[in-house]
């Protein structure tokens, strides 16, 4: 008999249900609820399209969806990938949720935080997902966990990382006929990712044609490595992505071969992408259900790769406006509303609110939103917004105070890539309505700004990382009737920083355990020789075992019992002096 130990899962439930007591309004029942698709790629920088001004990309889909579409041109998301899907999925900064990194163990949000999809399913709309989640890969962090009735996706951050195990070994062709994982089980699909996840979206689209659906397209293209058909490929072999922005207002940045290749793939992933979307709009036209469903179209960050990026600077990774600044665009044709640029400061944030909005769907007053609804401006009206501040940050494991960190306001930025003590006179002020590509630091032209900015960034700082699920970190729960076996990958192993395909590299897992007997299989890189001895720590004790098959990539313990814990979970096989951290781990509870 399984003991579940997560019983913030029920109580999580609970608030939902008494959040969404509105539902049972007989007058909002009889209102035709709009259908909602919700799409991101995956490193597709605000240059990547042709109508920002890309000369070389073809974007013909994008180009006119956009021309139908209500236009954000100040949106902002996170630096990196898992930070700015969690807050997409909950309306609140990724760390009030757990997500502070995109690996390290960093990328698992909370399972007590309250998605939109769960938001969405609770007022009766069917939920799908297909592609990258990116906020943790067990249970009770999944998609199927987090309020999705369907989920097709790969794991960890991207296919073909050590995270994702059953591309990863693949490397080259990851992104072909890939293993993947539907409803959290392991599945072969044959085709182009891309391809994939788009046919499976259709495919849930057409099941729930009849009722109101949240659809989620998050596309992991065109996200390293650089994988496309030929055919599109084709398309730009003898493009220069380097030639004919001369003339364009802000800087451009010197490209390499390697970048001027690297572009060249991206374009071919990016028109494939447009021509799966164009697909996918089509199908909304064949159903006669376009009018009535809201689809929204954004990407998660800047370009990883040095490219044509609007002349902002920054890229991936990092708080300037290259690195967070993603077009946004809400086509609704029954709203009657379309072909209008907004230049209100918006964010990621803002979509959970904007969308509970959209749908008529209240949001529990017991969640604690940062975002605000979006829905006066789709109205064509305006809120004053003038006050408001977004925060921006990212690095590698934890937030460092005072590096790679931003606060917007109005038109000023206020950046900080300095010392922990620094004073407000040692980072950058720039105002982007004057100066859009933060060339000009006018730091010393406002103190008393500057002062007032950096208060209020370090308040926002000191919350933000006093959050519960950032001091408590998510636990991956092992021996439950939700998921069993249980897969442990890199992705989600935090240790020394940047665990991704070492060997000798101290690593653990975040867990709860149920008490049980387990099989246990270990893989690791390479084949380890024999003679060494397989170690466990879990809480306070190790269980161990000699190991005489040389050369074994794979080693099994059987019937080992755990304890009920909340522990890390520390495997490593000793060798002499060598201590080798496995690719992965698998617990299978057989009592």
């Amino acid at each position: 008999m399984y003991r579940i130990l997560n019983s913030r899962l029920y109580v999580r439930s609970g608030i939902i249900a008494a959040g969404l007591a509105v539902i049972n309004n007989p007058n909002l029942q009889a209102v035709e609820r709009p259908n909602v698709i919700l799409i991101i790629t995956d490193d597709q920088g605000y240059g990547d399209f042709g109508f920002t001004g890309n000369p070389h990309v073809r974007t013909p889909v994008l180009d006119s969806f956009a021309g139908e579409s209500i236009r954000f041109s100040n949106f902002y998301v996170c630096p990196v990938s898992a930070p700015t899907r969690a807050a997409l999925m909950t309306g609140r900064y990724s760390l009030r949720t757990g997500v502070r990194d995109t690996y390290n163990g960093g990328a698992m949000m909370a399972s007590s935080e309250v998605t939109i999809a769960e938001i969405l399913r609770s007022a009766g709309y069917a939920t799908g997902h297909f592609g990258k989640w990116h906020l943790g890969d067990n249970y009770p962090m999944r998609p199927i966990d987090q309020g999705f009735d369907e989920s097709v996706m790969h794991l960890a951050g991207g296919m073909g990382q050590p995270g994702d195990l059953t591309t990863w070994p693949r490397r080259d062709s990851s992104y072909y006929d890939p293993v993947l994982w539907h409803n959290g089980k392991q599945e072969k699909y044959y085709g182009y990712c891309s391809d994939i996840f788009t046919s499976e979206a259709i495919e849930f689209i057409e099941k729930n044609r009849d009722r109101p659906f949240f659809c989620y397209l998050a596309f992991n293209a065109p996200h390293t490595p650089l994988q496309v058909p030929e055919k599109y490929y084709n398309l730009y072999r003898n493009t220069d992505p380097s030639a004919g922005f001369e003339k364009t207002d802000g800087p451009f940045p010197q490209m390499t071969e390697k970048d001027r290749e690297d572009a060249r793939r991206v374009y071919a992933m990016v028109t494939n992408i447009d021509d799966n979307i164009g697909m996918l709009l089509k199908k909304l036209d064949d159903l006669q259900i376009s009018g009535n469903t809201v689809v929204i179209f954004m990407t998660d960050n800047g370009p990883q790769q040095r490219r044509y990026n609007a002349g902002m600077r920054g890229l991936k990774s990092s708080v300037y406006r290259g690195g967070v600044r993603v077009p946004f665009l809400v086509r609704y044709p029954k709203a009657g509303i379309r072909d209008i640029d907004i230049g209100s400061a918006a964010a990621n944030i803002d979509v959970l609110p904007t969308v509970a909005d959209l749908c008529g769907v209240k949001v529990p007053a017991s969640i604690k939103l940062d975002g605000i609804s979006l829905l006066p401006y789709l109205k064509g009206g305006k809120r004053d917004e003038k006050d408001r501040s977004l925060f921006f940050y990212w690095t590698r494991h934890s937030p460092e105070l005072y590096t790679n960190i931003a606060l917007q306001k109005g038109r000023f930025r206020f950046v900080g890539n300095t010392d922990f003590d620094a004073p407000a006179g040692n980072f950058e002020l720039f105002d982007t309505g004057q100066d859009p590509y933060e060339i000009n630091n006018l730091i010393k032209d406002h103190p008393t700004r500057a002062a007032e900015m950096k208060k209020e960034l370090d308040l926002i700082f000191m919350e933000l990382t006093g959050s519960e699920n950032l001091i408590e970190r998510p636990r991956i729960e092992i021996g439950n009737i939700h998921e069993n076996p249980v897969i442990l990958n890199r992705n989600d192993a935090d240790g020394q920083w940047a665990v991704w395909e070492q060997e000798e590299i101290f690593g653990f897992w975040r867990v709860r355990i149920n008490e049980g007997k387990y099989n246990l299989r270990f893989r690791f890189i390479k084949p380890v020789p024999g003679g060494g001895k397989m170690m466990v720590e879990t809480g306070g004790f190790i269980s161990q075992m000699e190991n005489e098959i040389n050369e074994a990539d794979l080693i099994e313990m059987k019937n080992v019992y755990l304890p009920s814990l909340k522990c890390d979970f520390v495997p490593f096989y000793l060798t002499g002096s060598k201590r080798i951290f496995p690719l992965w781990v698998e617990l299978e509870r057989i009592d």
